[in-house]
């Protein structure tokens, strides 16, 4: 994940540069249950509305919190399908509370009403993030449900006047990339929180749409808007955390603008970036789908490297005698073509590996997905 906000407060008030270090755990992504009342047309966990066999009971998840605890994972992103249909969510989000983690509930927000908000705000949840595809009817195109976006909108309103910290999440493709104006301007007028941009990855649904995936240069002009958005909410005080996710490139995106734009900052904001390290799947983001595998994030759910009903979480996670988690970790990683040539690897890490690997088979051939040119990755 790409922390656009911090890296624009880097240019208007520099802070001293450390060294790299990475969190004591990985934030946990865990997708509690695989039914959803939606089925969106880039779900990554190919969701239905439908109960799902073996998937880990109220008991098996406070075993499997526990251990994370003591594995020092410092965050746990709630997740599903839809999180809310699960009747216990309540009872883990707050032993995940009371056990002091971060604790996020990621949703698609439909189910977010009346009858359930008072819940939901005692929860206390840290973050509560909802997914729009775009304005009114785009949105509902996307989500295969006329009045979705009313419905995630009235639960985001819920969450927000509630005092809860509300984000939107938006997946941008060629089908709703027109929207994102929209979305931008209805972040500032609705007084959301947080925006979330996550570049289209080649995994679960979204792996079957490939071919719907934005261009280059829409993705350039996405993240142009994003950047200068972003600034200007800061430069009239607003505070808006602004992320991207599933390209690190977009680290090395940046840097050329702060060139173009503030060029006496970009050494600064270059050594800040090095700092970071760029993709840190299998590192510092894991991820525990409904069944209890485990993956090295999301978008890999069609890669297991093994199961916490069987084995401790605590246990997996550092095991490199998996290859692919060898060479995840490996720093910097063993990547071929462009990606091995980059003047810029310390800055992205290689990016996220699952698109090449999806693409070609290799996970450490060059990212299909990176939109730099042949002369911005140049030493």
């Amino acid at each position: 994940m790409f922390r656009i906000s911090q890296y624009l407060a880097e240019v208007a008030q520099p802070t001293p540069i450390g060294p790299k270090r990475n969190p004591p755990g990985p934030v946990v992504i865990w997708n509690l249950i695989r039914r959803c009342n939606l089925t969106c047309k880039h779900c990554y966990s190919i969701s239905a509305d439908s109960n799902f066999p073996g998937e880990l009971s109220f008991d098996e998840i406070c075993t499997v919190m526990d251990d994370l605890k003591a594995f020092r994972v410092p965050v746990l992103i709630l997740s599903g399908g839809e999180p809310l249909l699960r009747p216990d969510i309540y009872d883990i989000a707050g032993r995940a509370k009371a056990k002091g983690f971060y604790v996020g509930l990621s949703s698609n927000g439909t189910l977010i009403d009346e009858s359930n908000i008072d819940r939901i705000a005692e929860c206390d949840f840290n973050y509560v993030g909802v997914s729009l595809d775009g304005l009114g009817a785009t949105h509902d195109k996307f989500r295969r449900l006329d009045g979705a976006f009313e419905a995630s909108l009235k639960g985001i309103r819920l969450c927000r006047d509630l005092g809860v910290k509300i984000g939107v999440r938006f997946t941008m493709t060629q089908d709703n990339a027109h929207d994102l104006p929209g979305l931008l301007k209805l972040v500032e007028d609705e007084g959301i929180d947080r925006f979330y941009f996550s570049h289209l990855n080649y995994a679960g649904r979204g792996n079957k749409n490939r071919k719907d995936d934005v261009q280059h240069k829409l993705t350039r002009w996405a993240m142009d808007l994003l950047f200068d958005t972003c600034w200007a909410y800061q430069q009239r005080g607003l505070e808006k955390e602004f992320t991207t996710g599933n390209n690190d490139a977009d680290g090395v995106y940046f840097l050329h603008w702060v060139r173009r734009r503030f060029p006496e900052k970009a050494a600064h904001v270059e050594a800040k970036l090095r700092q970071w390290g760029g993709n840190s799947s299998g590192v510092n983001v894991a991820n525990i789908d409904n069944l209890g595998n485990v993956h090295p994030d999301t978008m890999w759910w069609h890669y297991t490297l093994g199961n916490v009903k069987e084995r401790p979480f605590s246990q997996i996670w550092p095991d490199t005698s998996d290859d692919l988690m060898a060479g995840l970790k490996q720093y910097p990683r063993a990547v071929e073509g462009r990606c091995a040539t980059c003047a810029y690897l310390p800055v992205c890490n290689g990016n996220t590996r699952v698109r090449a690997q999806q693409l070609t088979g290799n996970p450490w051939a060059e990212d299909p997905g990176c939109y730099l040119s042949d002369e911005e990755i140049a030493a």
